[in-house]
Protein backbone atom coordinates (compact mmCIF):
# COMPACT_ATOMS: atom_id res chain seq x y z
CA UNK A 1 0.00 0.00 0.00
CA UNK A 2 0.97 3.62 -0.13
CA UNK A 3 1.61 6.57 2.18
CA UNK A 4 0.58 9.96 0.83
CA UNK A 5 0.58 13.50 2.13
CA UNK A 6 -2.21 16.00 1.58
CA UNK A 7 -3.39 19.33 2.90
CA UNK A 8 -6.44 18.90 5.08
CA UNK A 9 -8.06 21.73 3.11
CA UNK A 10 -8.03 19.59 -0.06
CA UNK A 11 -11.08 17.51 -0.87
CA UNK A 12 -11.19 14.01 0.64
CA UNK A 13 -10.98 11.15 -1.84
CA UNK A 14 -11.79 7.44 -1.58
CA UNK A 15 -8.17 6.80 -2.69
CA UNK A 16 -6.95 8.49 0.50
CA UNK A 17 -7.56 5.33 2.50
CA UNK A 18 -6.91 5.82 6.22
CA UNK A 19 -6.74 9.58 6.89
CA UNK A 20 -4.53 10.77 9.77
CA UNK A 21 -4.10 14.38 10.86
CA UNK A 22 -0.48 14.82 12.01
CA UNK A 23 -0.74 18.40 13.34
CA UNK A 24 -0.65 19.30 17.02
CA UNK A 25 -3.29 22.03 16.57
CA UNK A 26 -6.62 21.68 14.82
CA UNK A 27 -6.51 23.48 11.42
CA UNK A 28 -8.48 26.72 11.22
CA UNK A 29 -11.71 26.74 9.29
CA UNK A 30 -12.13 22.96 9.02
CA UNK A 31 -15.03 21.24 10.70
CA UNK A 32 -14.57 17.74 12.03
CA UNK A 33 -17.19 16.54 9.54
CA UNK A 34 -15.41 18.11 6.55
CA UNK A 35 -12.05 16.71 7.66
CA UNK A 36 -13.18 13.08 7.16
CA UNK A 37 -10.56 11.90 9.64
CA UNK A 38 -9.98 8.38 10.74
CA UNK A 39 -7.52 9.50 13.40
CA UNK A 40 -5.86 12.61 14.82
CA UNK A 41 -2.32 11.78 15.97
CA UNK A 42 -1.35 14.88 17.93
CA UNK A 43 1.39 12.94 19.65
CA UNK A 44 3.41 12.48 16.46
CA UNK A 45 3.43 16.19 15.65
CA UNK A 46 6.48 18.35 16.39
CA UNK A 47 6.69 19.70 19.93
CA UNK A 48 5.17 23.12 20.57
CA UNK A 49 8.64 24.64 20.92
CA UNK A 50 9.82 23.21 17.60
CA UNK A 51 6.59 24.08 15.81
CA UNK A 52 6.75 27.67 17.07
CA UNK A 53 10.43 28.04 16.15
CA UNK A 54 9.74 26.83 12.61
CA UNK A 55 6.47 28.62 11.87
CA UNK A 56 6.94 31.83 13.80
CA UNK A 57 10.65 32.11 14.45
CA UNK A 58 11.90 31.77 10.90
CA UNK A 59 13.92 28.59 11.50
CA UNK A 60 14.90 27.09 8.14
CA UNK A 61 13.52 23.74 7.05
CA UNK A 62 16.82 21.85 7.28
CA UNK A 63 17.18 22.83 10.96
CA UNK A 64 13.53 21.92 11.56
CA UNK A 65 14.02 18.56 9.82
CA UNK A 66 17.07 17.69 11.91
CA UNK A 67 15.36 18.67 15.18
CA UNK A 68 12.08 16.89 14.32
CA UNK A 69 13.81 13.67 13.27
CA UNK A 70 15.67 13.78 16.59
CA UNK A 71 12.37 14.23 18.46
CA UNK A 72 10.96 11.22 16.62
CA UNK A 73 14.01 9.11 17.43
CA UNK A 74 14.05 10.12 21.11
CA UNK A 75 10.36 9.56 21.84
CA UNK A 76 8.97 6.10 22.58
CA UNK A 77 5.45 7.47 22.03
CA UNK A 78 6.34 8.83 18.60
CA UNK A 79 8.04 5.54 17.66
CA UNK A 80 4.88 3.63 18.60
CA UNK A 81 2.76 6.00 16.52
CA UNK A 82 5.08 5.53 13.52
CA UNK A 83 4.67 1.77 13.87
CA UNK A 84 0.88 2.18 14.03
CA UNK A 85 0.90 4.19 10.79
CA UNK A 86 3.09 1.54 9.14
CA UNK A 87 0.64 -1.17 10.22
CA UNK A 88 -2.25 0.72 8.59
CA UNK A 89 -0.13 1.16 5.44
CA UNK A 90 0.38 -2.60 5.14
CA UNK A 91 -3.35 -3.08 4.51
CA UNK A 92 -4.57 0.20 3.03
CA UNK A 93 -3.46 3.51 1.63
CA UNK A 94 -2.64 6.03 4.34
CA UNK A 95 -2.90 9.78 3.89
CA UNK A 96 -1.03 12.03 6.31
CA UNK A 97 -2.92 15.29 6.59
CA UNK A 98 -1.43 18.66 7.51
CA UNK A 99 -2.64 22.25 7.63
CA UNK A 100 0.50 24.13 6.55
CA UNK A 101 0.45 26.19 3.36
CA UNK A 102 3.89 24.93 2.33
CA UNK A 103 3.23 21.53 0.78
CA UNK A 104 6.91 20.60 0.44
CA UNK A 105 8.31 21.65 3.82
CA UNK A 106 6.24 20.23 6.68
CA UNK A 107 6.20 17.37 9.15
CA UNK A 108 3.89 15.17 7.04
CA UNK A 109 6.48 15.07 4.25
CA UNK A 110 9.18 14.12 6.75
CA UNK A 111 6.98 11.42 8.28
CA UNK A 112 6.27 9.95 4.85
CA UNK A 113 10.00 9.85 4.03
CA UNK A 114 10.82 8.23 7.36
CA UNK A 115 8.05 5.67 7.08
CA UNK A 116 9.10 4.65 3.57
CA UNK A 117 12.77 4.47 4.55
CA UNK A 118 12.48 2.67 7.89
CA UNK A 119 9.10 0.92 8.17
CA UNK A 120 7.75 0.06 4.72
Amino acid sequence: MKVRVKRIYDEASPDDGYRILVDRLWPRGISKEKAHLDEWMRGIAPSDALRTAFHHGGEDFSAFKKAYLQELADSTEKQELLKAIAEHAKNDNVTLLFGAKDEANNQAVLLKELLEKKYL
